[in-house]
């Protein structure tokens, strides 16, 4: 369908021409309301969304990893409890081989050798044949992407707690971090040290763990490539030397401090999961949480370690045709974004959105988490990503929210309107000296922590990004805050973090699209003059990538190269390439109507899209994230703000 409007030169068509923009109009209410009945039709009967977010094979590689470690072998014979778990596991990993052998990170990516290091060691644990034809594929490929020698620290760290690769080789994670004066361990993202402390007391405290009897993975090293840390150069060279200190430490240091350190690392690590489903509740950091209560001796049926594994479990999907670990689960995120795109869509007065709105309200975080070490000063608030969250809530998910109580009308006006005051309030204290917004906390940006030792997950900081910038941009400047001097200073970071070719980098989706609609988005709710010619140049350089079908298509490889790399359109990244020409008011184009085209003709008639590729980002080059509920509201929020 295409209806590009030209003054019509005769009656007849005019005549035309009027009946085609009605037909067009007519079919943009239809696609609006299938998709909001799609939508309503998924929503919980507490009020709340949530969809499937689902990554790469890693997870459930790590699933087999950690019953070898709570379920250890009798000599040669591994049987745990859980095998039929491990079986299933195993056959979800092999569901995701590649045609060279390999194991990819993201849909329609290339093998990774740290993921296929991973799917080996599970997949031979699990029972594989090493001389079958999955293993030797998968060997050939790793040792083609050099080797064992080639995975990160992190898939070295874990294969060593087994005996699998050598102790003195990988990084060590003293549990004296949490004793270091200042604020050291908060310089870090919030993801990273909640990982790291159990992980510190399970390096100090597992070295007993071993693989069956006559188990090795020798057979993925790379002859005469050495299995040393990597040669570092600058900084990098001091914490080289640190970590020699450290092992060094390990076997010689005063038991009374190593002792004091440990205990500091389990209270703390205890303590941040009160209020909360799971330590950070996310995978890795809940998976390490459980191996440190158990290297710590809880017994089974301790209620700590009980509720940890209960928390675990929560993450997986089990059907008869699926066997799937979900990083964590994003109900706020999946709630606020509904809500928003259903009241863009004209559902302001539905009682539904009452519910959403409710929900939402009693979500608020209202403990004070690490983000207040910063700001000690300011009252908490804030939404987190998950169901339950209380030590993190993140400023993504705030601004989100606040968007969405624009349209979502609780029950309680009077809760709502103290809500949405110290969420507001919150985000004005978490916005960084540069200008702009972290995910989690404020001025996270301690550079130096990049050159640590296990530091290649690219994840050490969590640092100010354009993407969450302007979407905490937009939330205030719609609640009337455009005058306000954190807006001044959010709208001169996006002007300075502008790329040369108008687009701007997107940290918490894939990649430049998702940036740029956002800080888009931000920049036009601001109005302030001075970023009239970023907004132009965003969106002809978004006109210049869309492709020939009408949509936007954008590969995770984007990250690596450091660049846009274009990918097939789909459903998400075409609303994301509507909705920032949108916002640079770019109403009339040709391009903006046929990204609307590629949206209407691709609906199904249950009101929903079809999309195959992964457009959220974890650790970009690492871990990507594949929302389910993406291909869903986000085209149903461009549509109704196109209409």
């Amino acid at each position: 369908m295409s209806y590009e409007w030209m003054e019509p030169a005769t009656s007849s068509a005019r005549r035309q021409a009027r009946h085609a923009l009605s037909h067009a109009r007519e079919q943009i209410a239809t696609a609006l309301g299938r998709a909001s009945s799609a939508l309503f039709s998924q929503q919980a009967p507490d009020g709340f969304w949530c969809g499937e977010l689902t990554a790469d094979t890693t997870l459930e590689s790590d699933y087999i990893l950690l019953q070898l470690w709570l379920h250890q072998p009798q000599d040669a014979v591994w049987n745990p409890p859980t095998r039929r778990r491990i079986e299933r596991a195993a056959c979800s990993i092999l569901e995701r081989q590649l045609p060279d052998g390999g194991f990819n990170t993201f849909i329609g990516g290339p093998a990774d050798v740290s993921a296929t290091v991973k799917a080996y060691c599970a997949l031979k644990l699990a029972g594989l044949p090493p001389d079958g034809e999955p293993l030797r594929r998968a060997r050939e490929r790793i040792l083609t992407l050099g080797g064992l020698q080639a995975a990160n620290s992190y898939v070295k760290i874990n294969l060593s707690l087994f005996g699998l690769y050598p102790r003195k080789h990988v990084p060590s994670v003293p549990p004296e971090i949490t004793m270091l004066p200042g604020n050291v361990l908060y310089e870090m993202s919030s993801w990273t040290r909640s990982i790291l402390v159990p992980l510190s007391i399970v390096q100090a405290r597992g070295s007993n763990r071993r693989a069956p009897e006559r188990f090795t993975l020798d057979e993925l090293l790379l002859p005469n490539v050495s299995l040393a840390l990597p040669k570092r150069k600058g900084l990098a060279i001091l914490f080289h030397h640190l970590d020699r200190v450290f092992k060094v430490w390990e076997k010689r240091g005063p038991e009374r401090i190593r002792g004091s350190a440990i205990r500091e690392a389990e209270h703390w690590i205890l303590e941040r999961t009160r209020h909360t489903e799971g330590l950070g509740a996310i995978y890795p950091a809940m998976m390490y949480f459980i191996m440190a209560l158990d290297a710590l001796d809880y017994p089974e049926d301790h209620p700590d370690l009980v509720e940890a594994i209960r928390h675990f479990e929560s993450l997986l999907i089990e059907t008869p045709d699926r066997f799937l670990f979900q990083p964590c689960v994003s109900p706020i995120w999946d709630t606020a974004i509904c809500a928003f795109a259903l009241g863009e869509a004209g559902f302001t007065e539905d009682q539904r959105m009452t519910r959403a709105a409710d929900w939402l309200i009693s979500k608020e975080v209202r403990r004070r988490g690490d983000w207040s070490i910063k700001r000690p000063d300011t009252e908490p608030s804030g939404w987190a990503f998950e169901f339950a969250n209380e030590f993190y809530p993140d400023i993504d998910d705030t601004a989100m929210v606040l968007l969405a109580l624009l349209h979502a009308k609780a029950s309680n006006s009077r809760a709502q309107v103290a809500a949405e005051r110290r969420a507001v309030n919150w985000l004005l204290a978490m916005q960084s000296d540069d200008g702009g917004w972290a995910a989690f906390d404020v001025d996270n940006n301690w550079a130096v922590l990049n050159k640590v030792p296990f530091a290649d997950h690219n994840a050490m900081l969590d640092p100010t990004c354009p993407d969450i910038t302007g979407r905490v941009l937009e939330s205030l400047c719609r609640r009337g805050l455009a005058g306000h001097d954190a807006v001044r200073r959010g709208v001169a970071y996006l002007l300075q973090a502008q790329e040369k070719d108008g687009s701007w980098y997107g940290r918490w989706g894939v990649n430049y699209i998702y940036g740029s609609f956002l800080a888009l988005r931000g920049l036009a709710a601001s109005g302030q003059p001075g970023a009239k010619d970023a907004i132009a140049k965003a969106a002809a350089w978004l006109r210049a990538i869309q492709n020939p079908d009408g949509g936007w298509g954008e590969s995770c490889a984007s990250y690596d190269r450091d660049r846009f790399v274009p990918a097939p359109s789909c459903a998400s990244q075409t609303a994301w390439g509507v909705l920032g020409l949108l916002a640079a008011g770019d109403r009339e184009s040709l391009h903006l109507r046929r990204g609307v085209d590629f949206l209407l003709a691709r609906q199904r008639p249950d009101g929903t899209w079809p999309e195959e590729a992964t457009t959220g980002t974890g650790f970009p080059n690492v871990f990507y994230l594949t929302y389910g509920m993406y291909r869903d509201y986000f085209p149903l929020m461009a549509l109704a703000c196109y209409r």
